[in-house]
């Protein structure tokens, strides 16, 4: 895989093209924000750092990125119900545990910082943070309440689970409703997730990241509204 950043790349420019190397760069303390006008290999000498090591941990970060986004061609109509659903959370939910955390803190510290001057940063801190809510009772619902019902099915084809998990379909999709009306008020709100010009880099990765969890959203959206409850719909 092609090494997408060098020591001469500007720190401000890794963290546009590989957003979650952001974790990285915090962990040595090399200022992405005001100080990320100039190469990496000044802030790493300035640090007295190993540039190869920090090379390596954010090359990994890329490589787990495009990992992660790559289609495995899975053919979900087919496979099993479990599969689907470990897929669903090792992807989609594991994402979202680990970003709605990270982006809150982006999203607060945009708002607190600009908010004076663009107005909209408001109405995106509050949007997101419903979003947030929103998800998180959703992921525990889902995890705690109706996924285990589906893998009973599959395994012992009770009539009893399958009714249980059918009935939880209508308040699940409403629900993937309401997340999905928020995240496009959002991208409405940002302009198509697009900062003001001469924006720093915070804010810039943020609307990049609220973009990224946007696709992701989607995504996992469609596979649940659009395959696996359909599917499970069928069987009654």
């Amino acid at each position: 895989m092609e090494q997408v950043i060098n020591l001469s790349t500007k720190v401000s420019d890794i963290v546009i093209k590989i957003p979650q190397s952001d974790k990285v760069l915090k962990s040595y303390k090399i200022d992405f924000c005001c100080g990320g006008n100039r190469p990496l290999q000044e802030a790493v000498e300035e640090k007295n750092l190993p540039a190869d090591e920090v090379l390596a941990k954010i090359h990994e970060v890329y490589v787990q990125t495009v990992q992660n986004s790559e289609s495995k061609n899975t053919d979900w109509q087919t496979e099993k119900y479990s599969t689907l659903i470990d897929h669903v959370i090792d992807k989609h939910h594991r994402y979202l545990v680990d970003e709605l955390p990270q982006l809150s803190m982006y999203v607060t510290k945009v708002f607190r910082v600009h908010g004076d001057t663009n107005k909209e940063l408001e109405q995106v801190y509050k949007l997101f943070h419903d979003l947030k809510q929103e998800l998180e009772l959703h992921l525990v619902k889902e995890e705690k309440d109706v996924f285990p019902h589906i893998v009973n099915y599959e395994n012992e084809q009770s009539k009893e689970n399958l009714t249980k998990a059918v009935a939880a379909i209508d308040e699940l999709e409403r629900e993937h409703e309401a997340a999905g009306d928020l995240i496009k008020t959002l991208r409405e709100v940002t302009n198509d997730f697009t900062p003001p010009l001469g924006a720093c880099t915070t804010y810039r990765l943020t609307y990049q990241r609220l973009e990224d969890l946007e696709a992701d959203l989607f995504q996992h959206i469609h596979l649940e509204n659009n395959i696996l409850f359909p599917r499970l719909q069928k069987e009654q």
